[in-house]
């Protein structure tokens, strides 16, 4: 009986005891990765493509829709409608592949205006570099570290880029 009473008191002690404790607050929610998706239709592009082509703003260059998802690679669909701004990706290469339109790419040289977004440089252009003009069924690669910026649009252009994650 002595027991029981001890572990009772024991209980109702440890019970007050916590009762008293300041809340714990709920733990920051981190930041979820991507859900995996792994296969996408050529007619599910063929509709990312028309909803781009439907919703992208005149004063935007560039709308991104997710295309595969397998951490740590991603590719994307990108409609691009006017000349946006040059990049270099410090921790990843860029493969594309041109499924519509056309344009001229420019790579290497240096970014001009350069600015910080994380782990990737914005510029408003490219000094120097190289020209090349892509068009549909053209399919080339951005090595890290590249400057690089589409410079003239025929229209629209329509890729698949492919991030591939380096250390």
């Amino acid at each position: 009986m002595r027991t029981r009473l001890a572990i009772f008191a024991l209980m109702l002690a440890t019970a007050a005891t916590v009762a008293q404790l300041p809340a714990q607050q709920p733990a920051k929610q981190a930041k979820q990765p991507k859900a995996t998706k792994t296969y996408t239709s050529a007619a599910d592009i063929t509709a990312m493509m028309a909803k781009a082509k439907n919703e992208r703003k005149a004063d935007q260059a560039n709308l991104i829709q997710g295309i595969l998802n397998l951490a740590p690679y991603s590719a994307n669909l990108e409609y691009r409608g006017a000349v946006g701004p040059a990049a270099v990706h410090e921790k990843e290469a860029e493969m594309f592949y041109v499924i519509d339109g056309g344009g001229t790419l420019v790579t290497g040289g240096k970014l001009v205006g350069e600015t910080r977004n994380g782990d990737n440089l914005s510029g408003t252009t490219i000094d120097g570099g190289t020209d090349q003009n892509v068009g549909k069924g053209d399919f080339f690669i951005v090595p890290q570290n590249t400057p690089h910026w589409f410079s003239k649009i025929n229209g629209t252009l329509v890729l698949m880029s492919i991030h591939l994650p380096r250390s």
